[in-house]
């Protein structure tokens, strides 16, 4: 069985926006460098291989595809609720 290859794919949603978009997506140790970065950063980290092996195979710009509408929605959600908390 092959091993997984870490992935990381960052999402900005501005106001301006249809969806929300990738902003950054990286494989492997720079994975790991993304997703610390973020997390030094206070930009909240969610971990969701599955998610982020779907949108991985987009290209950085675009927006996310319609099919993954609901599961980021509640993503988004999770973190807002975390944010909130924390105030």
């Amino acid at each position: 069985m092959k091993d997984e290859i870490f992935s990381a794919v960052a999402l900005r949603y501005p106001e301006w926006a249809d969806a929300p978009y990738i902003s950054a997506k990286a494989k492997g140790s720079v994975a790991e460098r993304l997703v610390k970065i973020a997390e030094e950063h206070d930009v909240p980290v969610v971990e969701n291989a599955e998610m982020a092996n779907v949108l991985s195979l987009q290209s950085v710009g675009s927006f996310i595809p319609e099919e993954t509408y609901s599961a980021i929605a509640t993503i988004f959600a999770f973190i807002m609720d975390l944010e909130k908390a924390r105030s």
